[in-house]
């Protein structure tokens, strides 16, 4: 947006001051008329001494005031109400976004050349509406995935105060409150890794590393995972090595592999692929799971979206989101191939190395 309206405003410059410079003339080719017609009025009436010395000097003084005083009544009356109107509108509508109203919106009027900076104004105005909405939700959704765990964990911490309960009922609180607990925990550090990820332009801590060994770790690290699933990993990777950021690729794969697995059903395979074609690496993540329509497949990276609300308790709706924010720092790109209950194909693009 910025390099649009940027490119709008540099493109109006001159017809903006070609304008200025005829208004200007203007207004002085009729203050000169009206300088002029007063000046041989006063003359004739014998108001200007006569003397041809003084005479040229007194004339040239009251076609100065003249065109003086005309000149500013035309700017104020003519010109600024023409011209400057726009300009007192926006700098009204200035204050309301500055008190919080992003629902303001400019009208472009007769001056053709200032519509561009009203254009542009409108669309700060609805952008900045726009982030107010996704701060708004974001709040909202925040809140409620650290209520529901808490009350859990409340509820079930008071029955075990309570006391009078089977060993069997007592081990069945303490595993919800741990698993509520860890919840709580993954939902934490989701969030300040997200926070971290928006305020961030680019990733420093870069430095070369094994590709396909990263991707077999991370299988590593979610066996338990794996394991309660019972679904099966097939990997088949090529020996890539990438120049990227280290740890952040670690929470990509995480977040989508994690992902695959929770979706996938018992005894199900999950194939992860990684091959190098010139300068691209190209990573395929594909599970046998539940799929997904259209309308999941474009909000899946939106945050706290889940789209299987039976699964929301595995998970907080901003792996994904986090990945693609990892991936557009990494100027990397995702697909997406997915149908209802034919799996879903994840494909992870990256540049072998910085340019």
């Amino acid at each position: 947006m910025k390099d649009k309206c940027l490119k709008k405003l540099s493109g109006n410059k001159l017809s903006l001051l070609v304008m200025l410079v005829v208004m200007i003339f203007i207004i002085m080719l009729i203050s000169l008329a009206i300088a002029g017609g007063v000046t041989f009025f006063m003359i004739s009436l014998n108001i200007i001494p006569s003397v041809p010395v003084n005479r040229h000097i007194v004339i040239i003084i009251y076609m100065v005031l003249v065109s003086l005083i005309t000149g500013t009544i035309l700017a104020r009356f003519g010109g600024a109400r023409f011209f400057l109107r726009q300009i007192n509108e926006l700098a009204e509508a200035t204050k309301e976004v500055a008190a919080g109203n992003f629902d303001v919106r400019m009208k472009t009027g007769l001056a053709k050349e200032l519509n561009p900076i009203s254009n542009c104004f409108n669309e700060m105005a609805k952008e900045l509406s726009n982030i107010e909405t996704l701060r708004t939700d974001f709040v909202k959704n925040i809140s409620h995935e650290f209520k529901t765990p808490i009350a859990s964990i409340r509820g079930f911490a008071r029955r075990l105060k309570k006391g009078a309960l089977t060993d069997e009922q007592r081990k069945e609180y303490l595993d919800i409150i741990i698993s509520e607990s860890e919840r709580l925990s993954r939902l934490s550090r989701n969030v300040l890794l997200m926070s971290s990820l928006e305020s961030t332009e680019k990733f420093t801590e870069k430095n070369k590393y094994s590709l396909d060994e990263q991707i077999r770790r991370t299988v590593l690290l979610l066996e338990p995972q794996i394991l309660k699933r019972q679904v099966n990993v097939d990997i088949s990777a090529d020996a890539v090595e990438i120049f990227a950021d280290e740890e952040m690729l670690s929470h990509l794969w995480i977040n989508i592999i994690d992902n695959a697995i929770k979706f996938s059903p018992a005894d199900s395979t999950i194939r992860i692929t990684l091959e190098c074609a010139n300068d691209t690496v190209i990573v395929v993540v594909t599970d046998q799971g539940i799929g997904m329509n259209d309308e999941v497949k474009k909000r899946i990276f939106d945050k706290f979206y889940q789209g299987d609300q039976s699964r929301a308790t595995e998970g907080n709706g901003l792996g994904l989101s986090l990945a693609k924010r990892i991936l557009e720092l990494e100027k990397g790109f995702v697909e997406v191939e997915s149908e209802p209950g034919k799996g879903t194909s994840i494909k992870v693009l990256l540049l072998l190395r910085e340019n």
